[in-house]
């Protein structure tokens, strides 16, 4: 049976759970250096949100800046950032903050790992120009001594039976038995899984995690980093908590965690969330689950037939 951990609304190393409502900026100047294995957010992405406030893009990236460079201050030796974003619109113009968020962290002294970009089917669509579907995660660690753990999420090889055609290992399997590197495109489409591609879907309105969050982290798309670049009992967190799936992804896989947020709303969703996962009751999507793909035989998957009619008056 799961050990119920109690929560925390201030850190201490000693504690398992810390769902903290504060201000992050002013928050993290009290957080000891050198503490966190992983950081890992969304940040807002100024877009107009009800939770943010939409303020010009230089302004936006200076108060990132010091954000970061607090985290870099709290991130242990061994650690690594996690940066998830997408494009800041302006106008109709669109700025990849990828792109401008780089230049923050290399000035800081982080190294860039990698570039991971996680494409999803749905989202906000476009009349102007082509619909967005992916962002970025940007991959930081602090030096060249880091964590990484491949093993706990290696996917299946499309190849398994390959075997070595020459030399001491021929005729002896080529792949590794756990599976292969998943690579740095994360998708969701169903049949790049055995392709070697990670599918996490974006959390819409039909996911089973869904919550009033308006722009809510998949717990899976924060598992993969949370395996691979922790070990258990290492302390993880998200200086923009929202509903907490990054403290559920982390205490889900025996890791400390803590989340900030200055909502209270989505505070106390996330103590809610941390509840009910402890309870067994917390609707999370499985590690892996392969994302459901229309056979064409489903009423919705089908071409209207007004659409049909359509084009035939069109040929007329």
């Amino acid at each position: 049976m799961m050990q119920h951990h109690k929560i925390s609304s201030s850190f201490d190393k000693e504690e398992s759970i810390v769902v903290r409502q504060s201000d992050t900026l002013q928050e993290l100047k009290f957080l000891p250096e050198n503490t966190f294995k992983l950081i890992v957010s969304s940040p807002p992405y100024n877009i107009g949100k009800e939770y943010e406030k939409q303020v010009a893009l230089e302004q936006y990236l200076e108060w990132q800046r010091e954000i970061i460079t607090e985290l870099c201050r709290i991130v242990s030796d061994d650690g690594s950032i996690v940066w998830q974003v997408g494009n800041f619109v302006h106008d109709g113009e669109v700025f990849p903050l990828d792109i401008y968020f780089y230049p923050i962290f290399k000035a800081l002294g982080m190294q860039l790992r990698n570039r991971i970009v996680w494409h999803f089917d749905h989202g906000l669509h476009a009349s102007k120009r082509f619909s967005g579907r992916y962002e970025v995660l940007l991959w930081f660690t602090k030096t060249k001594n880091y964590t990484f753990n491949l093993d706990p999420v290696r996917v299946p090889s499309k190849y398994p039976g390959k075997l070595h055609y020459k030399g001491e290992k021929a005729g002896q399997p080529s792949g590794n038995p756990l599976g292969k590197n998943p690579s740095d495109y994360w998708t969701l489409i169903c049949q790049e899984w055995e392709q070697g591609l990670i599918e996490i879907p974006n959390v819409k309105a039909n996911h089973p995690e869904k919550t009033s969050h308006p722009c809510q982290f998949p717990i899976e798309l924060i598992e993969r980093c949370v395996l691979a670049l922790t070990n258990e009992d290492d302390w993880v967190l998200d200086p923009f908590g929202g509903v907490g799936s990054s403290l559920i992804a982390s205490i889900r896989h025996k890791r400390r965690g803590m989340v900030i947020d200055r909502e209270n709303q989505y505070i106390e969703l996330a103590k809610e969330r941390i509840r009910a996962f402890q309870n067994g009751v917390l609707k999370i999507r499985p590690l892996g689950k392969p994302v459901h793909k229309p056979t064409g035989k489903e009423k919705v998957a089908q071409i209207p037939s007004a659409w049909i009619e359509q084009q035939q008056e069109s040929l007329l």
